[in-house]
Order: structure tokens, then sequence, then C-alpha cells
């Protein structure tokens, strides 16, 4: 199958073809330094996860998930600070940051992604509906986006997994955001 005609079918599944390419686009990257990434998901509820393993080949680099969609889940799970959490609250960057860090170590990855935010319909917290905290975690540090999205919530959440795919593979050697 071509790679349009597989994006094609992936966008039918529910990855959007931008999101397809940009996660063959962190495949590729990954398999070229023999790395591997784990994610980390609240807001976006497993889609970055779907969104990678799209991807034929995906296991050679793609180490696995964790959705933490409950908030104390993000401590026990992820060494999210609890104390941040209790002031914060799950929407924060630096719980972005903290996830991202703690699915790294906790499944051996060479990059971890987390995602959280507020997709709606409702604030969350005191933070508004399109409030978004995205973070990667890799050898040279970790770097957090807060873009802020709007529209339905399932517009909110698609639009996270495109700007965390992006974060991703502009942190990778070799990697440009398509845009």
């Amino acid at each position: 199958m071509s790679g349009a005609a597989e994006a094609a079918g992936t966008e039918a599944a529910g990855t959007g073809a931008a999101d397809y390419r940009l996660a063959e686009r962190a495949h590729t990257a990954l398999r070229a330094q023999g790395g591997t990434v784990a994610v980390a998901e609240s807001l976006t509820g497993g889609l970055l996860a779907a969104a990678l393993v799209d991807v034929p080949g995906a296991s050679a680099t793609f180490r696995g998930s964790v959705t933490a969609y409950a908030t104390e889940l993000k401590a026990s799970l992820l060494g999210v600070d609890e104390g941040l959490l209790d002031v914060h609250g799950p929407v924060h960057p630096v719980v972005a940051r903290q996830m991202a860090e703690g699915v790294r170590k906790l499944l051996g990855a060479t990059y971890g992604v987390a995602t959280t935010g507020v997709a709606g319909p409702e604030p969350q917290d005191g933070r508004p509906v399109g409030t978004v905290h995205l973070a990667v975690a890799g050898p040279g540090g970790t770097m957090v986006s807060s873009p802020r999205l709007s529209g339905e919530r399932a517009t909110i959440r698609h639009g996270a997994v495109t700007a965390a795919l992006e974060l991703l593979v502009g942190r990778l050697p070799s990697g440009t955001p398509a845009h």
C-alpha cells in the first residue's frame, strides 16, 4: 500500500493524514538514532499513542503509554510531585514536564511525551477550555509547550495530538515539524 493510501486509511480510523505523516517522521528519526518513545496522556486519553502505533513498524520505536486521566495516577504512576498537584492541579506546565520525564523513566524510553489540559466542555480548576500543556523529555533535557487551542472537545484533543507530535519531531535529530 502506498504511503498516501495508508495515510488515507488511517484518517478513516481516526488519525488524520497530517498526524500520520508526523508520526511516521518521528519513527523514522527514532529508528535512525536507535531511539524509542513512550507517552503519558491525560487530555488526549490515548489518542497520541494511537497516532504513533498507526504507523507500520511502530513496535521498533514505540515502548508504550500510560493514560493517567485521574490526578492521583499522575503522582503514583508517573512520579508527578503531589504537592505540585495539590497547589496547581493537573493542568500545569510543570505537571506536563514531570509526566514526560516520569514516563520516559518508567518505560525505559529515549524520549517521553506528555499531554495535559482542558478539553471541555467546562473549565477545570479555574483553567479555561483550550488550556493545553505538552512536554517532550529526552537526552537533551525537557521542552514544554503550552499552545492555546480552541473549538469543540474533540478538536482540542486532536489539536493537542498534532502539537505533541510536532514537538516530538522538532526535538529529534533531523526532525523539523511540518507546517
